[in-house]
């Protein structure tokens, strides 16, 4: 299928896969990393939404961030770990766009307009913190371990952060293929399975020099690609939110009974119920101004630019997206939780797995805390404190 080209176009791709992906999310939630989701992987790949965001000075149609944020959010909604998958995809394309070389830019990008997906091979286990690498490069050879590692599995290339020879961060561009490369299927989450996001193992793996990111300084000016990550992952927890939402409404509409209390009080149906119907409405509120939030945090990145002006613009970009991102996280928890309440004790059967949406939202809210967003809100909005300059906000 062709690159979209257009907001509208971009979108209106987004429900056709979406369409594709919501008859078997179920299913693939209950597969977990025991069976790889190729198919859904493949209609992913062939979609054209991996060549969205490439700019258009290197071939691509260069759309921005409203669009990308739309596109998670309906892909999200119908299946978030899919959705999950190109996350990092995205982050890539922007790093390239900032720090990649002439030469980098036209061999990945030329891959990704052909519909091949970057993977991602950045945090770690064991150090103080997930980015606290052991991951190395020398002689022209890497070697390390990566976990949360979403998209590797099944992409043609995978982004592996590490430290030179110089202790200075860098990002290598492996193939898949490439002999050293192991990825696992060691992933036991209880959300977000068919990201099956698990250990990839590099052993003696050769790096072509042109294919090295010097990303040492990619924090230490102001920057957007901090901000430009957490949007998608706002966009998943929107997406999330909407899902449960739209549930609730199908299983209430077709299948709830009304409770006892309700009936006593004249419900023949469960939508009959007040208690249900002020559940829902204020719920339902919520998803929406999650949604508009979403879209409002999206349209400041695009006034900001990939690139911002100084560390007010880099400021306003990422404090807008924080916002956007601990409230979706918040509401899609809320949502995924409350559609009980509102279905009632039936909906809890598992052959309906609608637990699955508290589960994602849990899983994926916790990829960073939430509680830190609202407190750097705070700082600027109290103090004048400029946020930290890092990935996580």
């Amino acid at each position: 299928m062709p690159v979209p080209q257009t907001h509208d176009e971009a979108v209106a791709a987004a429900h056709r896969l979406a369409a594709r992906l919501e008859p078997g999310a179920a299913r693939r939630d209950r597969d977990g990393a025991a069976v790889i989701p190729h198919e859904a992987l493949a209609d992913l790949d062939a979609s054209g939404l991996l060549a969205i965001t490439v700019p258009a000075g290197d071939g691509g149609p260069g759309l921005g961030p409203s669009t990308l944020a739309e596109v998670a959010r309906v892909l999200a909604a119908a299946d978030p770990a899919i959705a999950q998958v190109p996350q990092a995809h995205y982050l890539m394309i922007d790093i390239l766009a900032v720090h990649g070389s002439p030469d980098a830019r036209k061999r990945l990008y030329s891959d990704v307009l052909a519909g091949r997906r970057l993977g991602n091979a950045l945090a770690e286990r064991g150090g103080k913190h997930a980015q606290d690498l052991k991951t190395r490069i020398a002689g022209g050879r890497l070697d390390g371990v990566k976990y949360y590692t979403t998209g590797a599995l099944t992409s043609a290339w995978i982004a592996v952060s590490a430290l030179d020879e110089n202790d200075r961060l860098v990002l290598a561009f492996v193939p898949r293929d490439a002999e050293g490369v192991h990825v696992d299927t060691d992933w036991d989450m209880v959300g977000q399975r068919a990201t099956i996001s698990g250990t990839a193992t590099f052993t003696r793996v050769a790096v072509e020099p042109q294919l090295l990111v010097a990303y040492a300084g990619a924090f230490a000016v102001p920057q957007q690609l901090g901000a430009r990550a957490q949007l998608y992952h706002a966009a998943i927890e929107v997406g999330i939110a909407g899902a449960a939402l739209r549930d609730a409404r199908s299983y209430l509409r077709d299948k709830a009974r009304p409770s006892t209390e309700a009936v006593r009080a004249g419900a023949v149906a469960a939508t009959d119920d007040p208690h249900v119907r002020h559940r829902y409405g204020r719920l339902a509120s919520r998803v929406r101004a999650a949604e508009a939030l979403l879209g409002s945090s999206a349209r400041t990145l695009d006034e900001v630019g990939l690139i911002p002006a100084d560390a007010e613009a880099a400021a306003r970009g990422s404090l807008a997206v924080a916002a956007a991102k601990a409230f979706g996280s918040e509401i899609a928890l809320e949502a995924g939780s409350e559609l009980f309440t509102l279905c009632g004790t039936s909906s809890a059967a598992a052959k309906y797995d609608l637990d699955r949406h508290w589960r994602n939202a849990r899983t994926h809210s916790v990829h960073d805390p939430m509680d830190w967003k609202y407190a750097h809100i705070a700082a600027y909005e109290l103090a004048g404190v400029l946020p930290p300059n890092h990935g996580q906000l």
